[in-house]
């Protein structure tokens, strides 16, 4: 019987790099898989330098030491494709440090990543492996979602819908650490979901929008930051991120922007009116909507509100909400509102249609015979 050696191997390189330093870095052959990218790879860096022919003892023993790190490194990587290559266990993995990957997830996911992570980690008093994540201890936390604090104010409980969303990005971590072979079973099989209460969408009226755009704001890149996200629909993140390099001329005359979303990672090429990039500015380099901060959209905002008789419970999210619900009241078709949105889905369009035709009832009855 003969057997074909299809596992890859994994050998330490070294490349010279700046200053003096070599690079220490993996070689796989075949090529492997990047976890993160889900591209086919045959380096990974480890972000490991050595000295290039030191004379110091010190630089010597350094050297020693950081060779035998990225030696230890590669024998991992080498156990693990061999437990993958014939369906072994692998224990490194097993007891790999679960805080330190899920924060390293979360650094690349965003807010809502890097907070639920700050939950877990407090759940389980900052240690945690692979190992000890069970349906048992999943099902405990989501239980102390639904009764936690929140982190910054402590004196209010999260609501549910914020642990529905710590929840659900929980699974989602839970999930890739599966297809990672951290854990050896899916564990999302057996975890409920949380639901989410029904909130209220706000949004300005055409009207208020108007009487908004006419009332003076102390803050000018607060103003056409907030007035420029009413006509593209676009979140506080990327507006606050949008460069003037995401601005460039469309194909029918006029201009487009295309954007990366924040939130949701989504590529997309947006136009945008000629009122919306007047609010922009003269064009220049880096960002648009230079010295706009999460700050301004608090007291700042609510007063802006305030000064053109606007007393909604609104936060920046509601211009958004605001761009959907009034392009629908229009006309605009749900799927072309969608996709400005950036939304996967049109079901969650959806609900902005449903805004719309709760005015309409509401304009309904206004008029009576009684």
């Amino acid at each position: 019987m003969s057997y074909s050696n299809t596992c890859p191997k994994v050998t330490l390189r070294q490349r010279p790099g700046a200053n003096g330093r070599i690079s220490l870095y993996l070689d796989y052959y075949p090529a492997v898989r990047n976890p993160k990218t889900m591209k086919m790879t045959r380096r990974e860096f480890l972000g490991i330098y050595i000295f290039d022919n030191p004379t110091d003892p010190a630089f010597k023993e350094f050297n020693e030491v950081m060779l035998q790190k990225a030696e230890t490194i590669r024998c991992q990587r080498q156990i693990s494709l061999l437990n993958e290559e014939f369906n072994l266990p692998d224990n490194t993995k097993r007891n790999a440090d679960a805080l330190k990957y899920f924060n390293d997830y979360s650094r690349y996911k965003g807010d809502k990543y890097i907070f639920v992570c700050a939950h877990f980690s407090k759940f389980v008093n900052g240690k945690c492996t692979f190992n000890d994540i069970t349906v048992e201890l999943c099902n405990k936390f989501r239980e102390y979602l639904l009764g936690a604090r929140q982190l910054k104010h402590t004196n209010q409980k999260l609501s549910r819908n914020a642990a529905a969303a710590y929840w659900r990005n929980f699974r989602a971590m839970l999930k890739k650490a599966y297809l990672e072979k951290y854990l050896k079973e899916n564990l999302n099989d057996y975890l409920e979901t949380i639901d989410e209460d029904d909130v209220h969408k706000e949004f300005l009226t055409a009207e208020e929008l108007k009487r908004l755009a006419t009332t003076p704001c102390k803050i000018d890149v607060l103003r056409r930051a907030s007035l420029f996200s009413c006509l593209t629909g676009l979140r506080f993140s990327d507006v606050q991120n949008l460069q003037w390099e995401n601005i460039m001329p469309a194909s029918d005359g006029g201009y487009c922007m295309r954007i990366r979303t924040i939130k949701t990672g989504t590529d997309a090429t947006l136009p945008i009116s000629d009122e919306a990039l007047d609010l922009c500015g003269y064009r220049g380099q880096g960002k648009v909507f230079k010295g706009f901060t999460k700050t301004m959209t608090q007291h700042p905002l609510k007063q802006w509100l305030l000064d053109a008789g606007i007393y909604k419970p609104f936060s920046f999210h509601c211009f958004r909400h605001t761009y959907a619900t009034l392009q629908i009241a229009a006309g605009t078709d749900i799927y072309t509102v969608s996709k400005m949105l950036t939304h996967r889905n049109v079901t969650t369009t959806q609900i902005y249609a449903d805004l719309v035709n709760a005015k309409k009832r509401e304009t309904v009855n206004k008029i009576t015979l009684k």
